[in-house]
């Protein structure tokens, strides 16, 4: 058995856990492990079997990370069924706490249009949660739209950031010959 041990936020352990243990039991069977969750510290422990595929064990604890980071079941599940997604954390820990508020907001945007448009642009998925700010998608996206949150964290303009991301996609798009 390979033991691995992911330590995830309290509120979002029913999440993982999810309604008469269906989330929870659908990531062991597609992964073969077995996973124990304490829902007194937040700490998982995911068991999987020496003898399956080592890269597989390695994304159940990107899954349960995920979960514990804001994504839906259904997004952070998607590391497993395509082993080229990739998930990334943005911390902004360091951030005091007004200029966190004031980020996270940028990032979010007036009811979520923000981080809408940012999904839509970059073709990834974001999830703002506690000090940090995740990515899920392909490694080319990720980088992109981790690039456009640092220059909002930096203070730019929306529309400047849209308009990098505009030229961004046009660039990929005449690259592929669109």
């Amino acid at each position: 058995m390979v033991t691995q041990h992911v330590k995830i936020p309290r509120e979002r352990i029913g999440v993982l856990i999810g309604q008469n243990g269906f989330v929870k039991g659908d990531l062991e069977r597609k992964s073969r492990s077995i996973i124990t969750v304490d829902s007194i510290d937040g700490e998982v422990c995911i068991e999987s079997p020496s003898d399956g595929d080592p890269l597989l064990a390695l994304r159940v604890a990107e899954v349960v990370k995920a979960i514990g980071r804001g994504f839906s079941p259904e997004h952070a599940c998607a590391l497993l069924d395509d082993e080229l997604l990739l998930f990334e954390v943005i911390s902004l820990a360091d951030l005091s706490p007004k200029t966190l508020a004031r980020t996270k907001g940028r990032v979010i945007g007036q009811n979520g249009k923000t981080r809408l448009t940012l999904e839509a642009l970059t073709e990834v998925k974001i999830s703002v949660y506690g000090k940090t700010i995740s990515l899920l998608g392909y490694a080319d996206k990720v980088r992109v739209a981790s690039e456009a949150i640092e220059m909002l964290v930096r203070g730019a303009p929306h529309s400047s950031v849209y308009r990098f991301l505009e030229r961004k996609r046009k660039a990929e798009e005449e690259q592929l010959g669109w």
